[in-house]
């Protein structure tokens, strides 16, 4: 059996100083913004600049037996690039460029450890953007977008990553180079792999390149609507109403009563009526003012209390009210930032479902919700000591409300994980949404392309 020290040795020979063995890199590589950390340190972090690196670093994982965790800015909230005891961190955050602009053909080809923002500012002067619009954009890769199937506030209207990614070029467990998907509007050549690596979690290869589908900018007007309401149940029926009414908004964002104070009180803002939950919806295009009028009459008719803007700067800061949930929830302590989707439909009943475990568990859940696709994260608050490496895990009473709501939303016709994957932290629940069967077919797919079981081990499919 070759030991890490083997594996590390030969990388050491192969990379040079790309091979990171600093304690803080090391306990950097652990954990990411989940909350939850993998146990022990790994072997290394690899910094790769090149598809090369990538390459060499899995020949010597593959020769080796040692395990691999590939990782981007580290921005995921399911522990799915957590790196731990006898493992290679494997960071592609330095490939970072855009290697193609072809504005006719609505195409870019990027590496992957370039960040959404710099991606869309890069791509601006050509009067082209990436629509994928996760709240993380200023800090999140494309590579994860790509590696989790991230989503964001403009799903609704404009898709997912898996919508806006053409092709991806994937280096294998054993360090071959695979040209996935096409430069078309239209290819069905054999199976869609480039689907099934879209959210696979590092679990099936490396992406080290994509080729993503690009939109024109959006010309017009838009138009920002903040809608409060007097509990978070009418705000989930009104924005529902909105969806059944055939109105198409870019952006539909619920706050609940606790996530709007906590939001307020975080930016200085007046505090909100309590109890009160806000609708914060945007338009955009050439109707956009008329879409706009008819969304407000809708809420209007739903109870709301409706403002309507047509001010681009007023409109994006009213929706960095709903871009702080996240800083707003670490003033209230520790979050377990969770992620499910249910049928638009049933959202209010989902907001009924979660009012019910803060009820039973004795545990507060401030919840956000992208209203227009149905995805809802609930934040489980929790005080806990942090370890010797500062990460806080959830105790079991959080996991065990945890686990009532997961399965209300299956209840519901729903799905465990919208945008934020399954990693570590819903790998128990995957089988309970999937069945059995299912569950093993896709983990017998990851053995075709990993027959050793080394890339991202522990994730999404152990048990």
């Amino acid at each position: 059996m070759t030991s890490g020290a083997d594996a590390l040795a030969l990388l050491g020979a192969a990379l040079g100083d790309s091979v990171d063995t600093f304690p803080a890199s090391l306990a950097a590589a652990r954990a990411d913004k989940s909350g939850h950390a993998a146990s022990g340190l790994p072997l290394a972090v690899v910094h790769a600049r090149s598809i090369e690196d990538v390459q060499e670093t899995l020949r010597i994982a593959s020769r080796t037996g040692t395990p691999v965790v590939t990782r981007g800015a580290g921005t995921g909230l399911a522990g799915g690039a957590n790196a731990g005891h006898g493992e290679i961190a494997l960071s592609v955050r330095g490939m970072d460029r855009m290697l193609e602009v072809r504005p006719d053909d609505l195409l870019a080809v990027v590496e992957p450890g370039i960040l959404n923002a710099d991606l869309n500012a890069a791509l601006a002067p050509y009067g082209l953007w990436w629509a994928p619009d996760p709240a993380s954009r200023a800090i999140s890769t494309v590579g994860g977008n790509i590696a989790t199937g991230a989503g964001g506030l403009l799903c609704a209207k404009y898709g997912v990553v898996r919508d806006a990614v053409l092709g991806v070029d994937l280096v294998l467990a054993d360090g071959r180079l695979l040209h996935l998907g096409h430069r078309t509007v239209k290819g069905v050549t054999g199976l869609d792999l480039t689907s099934l690596v879209v959210g696979s979690e590092g679990t099936l290869g490396v992406v080290v390149g994509a080729t993503l589908k690009l939109r024109r900018l959006v010309p017009g007007e838009v138009c920002t609507i903040a809608a409060t309401f007097r509990d978070v149940r009418t705000a989930a029926e009104a924005s529902a109403a909105v969806t059944a009414s055939g109105a198409q908004p870019a952006i539909m964002e619920l706050m609940d009563a606790a996530s709007l104070a906590a939001v307020h009180a975080l930016l200085s803002l007046a505090p909100p009526t309590p109890g009160a939950a806000q609708l914060t919806i945007q338009t955009d295009g050439p109707a956009a003012t008329a879409e706009a009028d008819a969304i407000a009459d809708v809420l209007r008719a739903a109870g709301g209390s409706v403002a309507v803007s047509h001010d681009r700067e007023e409109g994006e800061r009213l929706l960095a009210i709903r871009r702080s949930m996240h800083p707003a929830m670490e003033t209230l302590g520790t979050a377990l930032i969770e992620d499910v989707s249910v049928p638009r439909s049933a959202l209010p009943a989902m907001f009924d479902e979660i009012a019910r475990v803060e009820r039973e568990h004795g545990v507060a859940i401030p919840t956000v919700a992208h209203a227009g696709d149905g995805n809802l994260h609930p934040n489980f608050i929790f005080d806990a000591e942090p370890d010797e490496f500062g990460v806080v895990e959830a105790p079991d009473h959080i996991w065990a409300a945890a686990d009532d709501l997961f399965r209300a939303a299956l209840r519901l016709g729903g799905t465990l994980t919208g945008e934020h994957g399954v990693g570590v932290l819903k790998r128990r629940w995957l089988a309970d949404e999937l069945g059995d069967d299912q569950w093993e077919l896709q983990r017998q797919i990851a053995r075709v392309f990993d027959p050793q079981g080394i890339l991202n081990p522990g994730k999404v499919f152990a048990r």
